[in-house]
């Protein structure tokens, strides 16, 4: 169709309307009309707007990349979410056999995504769609994420009793005469029969145990104890052996053999706290009552047991005059009874003052320096 149009005015909009048999031109301002001879449509009407503004639509783009490990192999089943910023609508799919993913109808703009495969460190990277195009991710990285493993250590209750054992063998009075057979542990580990013999070991072969042995017969040599012994060296060492003997017997039968066959701890358990009378009285009943394995206190048979027994194979190496009758046996085992009494308060008030190493977190006690030479 051929038209002439009305004057432009390049300052002013303008509409064109075509209206059955010609053409009014007018301004939209109404300054001012003009008409213009145009050859007249078939038929109907036809109006436009030469100003009119048409919205643009954003066409939909793709987003792609593949994931790879450190070594450059492709990782498959990872997981990939998208999420557009700044809404927080998520996309998620997972990589192929050879690492790849993409994402299909995305909206241009900026956006999120997350890599995540259990082992591996969670990789994310963002960037920015553009219009009507399609998006390659650089080449995705995973590293193998930090391993971190639980250990969960249980001691039986040898090896603990093995480690309070080797505590106890620290403890020396004075930093010289041993002090095995005190328990600064309440509730230490109940001893197996083959610890229980190897502190008695311990014990006999200790160098202040000869040495206390050879100080006896010295003594009992000087009054002519035991004459059938005789005098000079061979008296002296017939004196030694009774002695260290007597120590050995005791130290066996009353810590190792028979709290083996009963079932009984040969230890002795620092109290450490209460009022002065109450730890004068837990030590005095501590020489007639020990612990069991079982944790239990009960009356120490092992100990009173073995003073008797010990007291009866004297008998097979003390010279004839100087044996020991039931009676003396006896006696001398409650004699043994009241020193261990007596013993155990010096356990409870003052050896541990004068024990150097001491396990930490005792009650009532602190760790104490070794004594300056």
């Amino acid at each position: 169709m051929v038209a002439t149009l009305c004057q432009k005015n390049p300052n002013r909009s303008f509409r064109v309307t075509l209206l059955g048999t010609g053409l009014i031109c007018g301004l939209s301002l109404g300054a001012s009309w003009g008409f213009a001879q145009v050859d007249r449509p078939a038929s109907g009407t036809i109006s436009a707007t030469a100003t009119e503004q048409v919205p643009s639509v954003l066409a939909p783009g793709s987003i792609s990349g593949t994931v790879t490990d450190v070594t450059g192999t492709p990782v498959p089943g990872a997981e990939v979410k998208l999420t557009r910023q700044p809404t927080t609508a998520i996309q998620a799919t997972k990589t192929a056999q050879d690492g790849h993913f993409s994402f299909t109808d995305v909206a241009p703009g900026n956006f999120e995504l997350n890599i995540e495969l259990p082992g591996f460190k969670t990789k994310a990277v963002s960037g920015t769609l553009p219009t009507t195009e399609g998006y390659l991710v650089p080449a995705v990285t995973l590293e193998l994420a930090p391993v971190v493993t639980d250990v969960s250590v249980h001691l039986t209750t040898e090896e603990i009793a093995t480690e309070q054992i080797r505590d106890q063998e620290q403890q020396r009075i004075l930093a010289v005469i041993p002090n095995f057979y005190t328990s600064y542990v309440q509730d230490a580990a109940p001893m197996t029969t083959k610890q229980k013999f190897a502190l008695a070991w311990r014990q006999v072969i200790d160098p202040t145990s000869f040495v206390i042995a050879g100080l006896i017969a010295g003594g009992e040599q000087a009054d002519n104890a035991f004459p059938g012994y005789g005098q000079g060296a061979a008296g002296y060492g017939r004196r030694f052996g009774a002695a260290y003997g007597d120590f050995f017997i005791g130290t066996y039968v009353s810590s190792a053999i028979l709290p083996s066959i009963l079932k009984q701890d040969p230890r002795y358990f620092y109290k450490g706290t209460g009022t002065v009378k109450s730890r004068i009285l837990y030590a005095i009943s501590r020489s007639v009552i020990t612990k069991g394995d079982n944790g239990r206190w009960q009356p120490d048979y092992s100990g009173i047991g073995g003073a008797l027994v010990s007291g009866a194979i004297s008998n097979l190496y003390y010279p004839e005059g100087s044996q020991h009758g039931f009676d003396t046996v006896l006696t001398n085992t409650l004699i043994g009874i009241g020193t261990s009494a007596g013993v155990n308060i010096l356990q409870e008030f003052v050896f541990p003052k004068l024990t150097p190493k001491l396990p930490k977190n005792v009650p009532g006690l602190t760790k104490h320096d070794p004594p300056k030479s």
